[in-house]
C-alpha cells in the first residue's frame, strides 16, 4: 500500500515541476498556481497517511 502511494506521489511531485517549469516559460501565474496546488496535494496526502497509519496502530494496541 505504501509502495503505490509513493509513486502516486513521485508522480504528483513530477507533474507539479513540469507545471512549474512551464509556468516560468511562459511566465504565466496560473500555472505556477497549479504546480503549487499540487504540491501541496501531495504534501497533505503523505501527512494524511501517516496521520492514519499511526491512528490505526495506536487503536490497534500495537506500538
Amino acid at each position: 500500500m505504501l509502495i503505490s502511494i509513493l509513486i502516486l506521489n513521485a508522480a504528483l511531485v513530477a507533474w507539479s515541476l513540469h507545471l512549474m517549469q512551464e509556468a516560468f516559460d511562459s511566465k504565466e501565474f496560473s500555472l505556477m498556481l497549479a504546480g503549487t496546488l499540487v504540491a501541496l496535494a501531495a504534501a497533505a496526502m503523505m501527512v494524511v497517511y501517516f496521520l492514519i497509519h499511526n491512528s490505526l496502530l495506536y487503536l490497534s494496541g500495537i506500538h
